[in-house]
């Protein structure tokens, strides 16, 4: 038998040089320490990354710390477990000669004699800085995932067929459902008891549907929870089932989405519709009801002249002889009267249907010599009297005239009507301004306007008549505004009040050619 090989020293020399070259070539940084921790050797690895020599590592003494300055904990840490001399490992930055800090996992490990006593530490520290940036990263995502579900209201969870309850529920899940997070997922039987009643058939069908892997599709629906303070969120869920390479249900991810806010919104929306139908179903009915108002109220006019004409000329073929000459002009005037009437109904309609009015060129002083001729007779009965105060340079325009007769008419009678009792004058002005524009005003010297209801006689349905429909003056301020002018009143200084109305005239015709 071959007597054991024994190592020359130059042989040792040369396995401990080899030795020497492998471990400064690697990649982690090696040490060995004193069996109070001191540095008495290192790799070419360590000094390499600190930048530093081994006598500068071992003086104790640096420019600059090892550690980073917020892991003294960890060193303090460090020095607790050599003295306690057992292996440990910790994680902690290390300082790079550029002055960057990075991650690393250190393991110390004791050599023991055969009392127990430490003889030197071996330390191994490997680079986990990509690891570190990964598991930042990853926890980046799940906060911006976790505040991004919080934000959509929207909570995740997965389910492994075969299983009793989910494995997963996002923070949010818990927050929807109003489950702790510090007690876990609950188990199917808590979760549906928290599901309304009129939908736990429904579901319970559904989860065991999943849960037994028989949904192949994505499925999805909605469903009510019943909180503990009794109140109600709605929810809208779907489930996503994933597969395995030979087409089996391994795995269940779904979702769970609050919509409680866009049901309340559809249901505002919903509440909201029915109110303006019902809205423009009473706006149609008083529509209805303003125009019946305002045809009573104009036809009147015409039917009343209709039936004093008729009482005329009966007294006139009554006499002997017959007088056939003012009888004719009596019907005359009812023909007249009834063709006003056929025309006040189509312009009521026309208006309330918005239909174009009827323009023509329209010279309103005599308009107003018209309805004075009209109207004459009804005053002297009431001690009224008219006066007219026309500007002569008032220019024609372009208006519906039985639209403006209308709105004459109606100032005039209500003028009229204001001085019933006590009598007085009525007068009718025009003027021209600038801007083209015709100035018209009726004013009375009766009870003036309404005091603090100044500004609603144009309302409809507002009067201080007694027989009033309050259609009159909101007629004529519609009529007025539909041919571009505006009607307003005011009280006068004295007795009485004077309404005023502008319309614009008619575009000039004629062309002048500057010499």
């Amino acid at each position: 038998m071959a007597a054991p090989h024994e190592i020359g020293p130059a042989e040792r020399d040369s396995q401990e040089t080899e030795l020497r070259r492998i471990v400064n070539l690697t990649p982690q940084m090696l040490a060995v320490m004193e069996p109070d921790g001191r540095i008495s050797w290192v790799n070419d690895t360590v000094l390499d990354y600190l930048g530093i020599s081994l006598a500068n590592l071992k003086a104790d003494h640096l420019r600059a710390p090892i550690f980073h300055p917020e892991d003294v904990e960890i060193s303090e840490n460090r020095k607790q477990a050599i003295a306690r001399g057992m292996p440990f490992a910790v994680e902690q930055r290390l300082r790079h000669k550029e002055g960057k800090y990075r991650w690393f996992l250190i393991r110390y490990e004791p050599l023991k004699d055969a009392e127990g006593r430490v003889i030197r530490w071996y330390g191994g520290a490997t680079d986990i800085e990509d690891r570190k940036q990964a598991e930042q990263a990853l926890r980046r995502s799940e906060a911006y995932l976790a505040e991004a579900q919080r934000l959509n209201r929207t909570g995740s969870w997965a389910v492994r067929p075969g299983a009793s309850k989910a494995h997963y529920w996002s923070d949010e899940m818990y927050r929807i459902w109003g489950f702790d997070p510090q007690h876990g997922i609950p188990d199917t039987q808590a979760a549906l008891e928290r599901v309304h009643p009129d939908d736990r058939d429904v579901i319970r069908q559904a989860v065991e549907q999943v849960f037994e892997g028989h949904v192949t599709v994505d499925s999805e629906g909605e469903h009510r929870l019943v909180m503990p303070d009794r109140t109600v969120k709605y929810l809208h869920g779907l489930a996503h089932p994933i597969f395995d390479d030979a087409g089996n249900v391994v795995e269940y991810i779904g979702t769970n989405v609050d919509v409680t806010e866009r049901k309340h919104a559809e249901e505002e929306r919903e509440r909201l519709r029915q109110v303006e139908a019902d809205l423009e179903h009473i706006n149609r009915v008083s529509m209805m009801g303003e125009l019946a108002a305002s045809l009573a109220h104009e036809i009147k006019q015409p039917i009343t002249a209709v039936a004093t004409n008729a009482k005329t000329g009966l007294r006139w073929l009554q006499r002997e002889p017959p007088d056939a000459g003012e009888a004719r002009e009596a019907l005359s005037r009812i023909v007249n009267a009834a063709k006003r009437a056929a025309d006040i109904i189509d312009r009521n309609r026309s208006l309330f249907q918005q239909d174009t009015p009827k323009r023509e060129t329209v010279n309103l002083n005599e308009v107003v010599r018209e309805i004075i001729v009209l109207l004459q007779d009804g005053a002297n009965r009431q001690s009224v009297s008219i006066r007219a105060e026309l500007d002569g340079d008032v220019p024609t325009m372009s208006a519906d005239r039985v639209q403006i007769q209308q709105v004459l008419m109606n100032l005039m009678l209500n003028g009229i009507e204001a001085m019933k009792d006590t009598g007085g004058e009525l007068t009718i002005r025009s003027k021209r301004t600038e801007g083209r524009q015709v100035l018209f005003s009726v004013s009375d010297v009766g009870g003036g306007l309404p005091g603090e209801n100044a500004d609603r006689v144009f309302d409809a349905f507002f009067t201080t008549k007694v027989q009033g429909t309050g259609m009159g003056l909101c007629i004529c301020r519609r009529i007025i505004e539909s041919h571009g002018g505006r009607l307003w009143a005011c009280a006068n200084n004295g007795r009485g009040a004077t309404f005023h109305f502008t319309l614009p005239s008619a575009p000039s015709t004629s062309s002048t050619t500057a010499t």
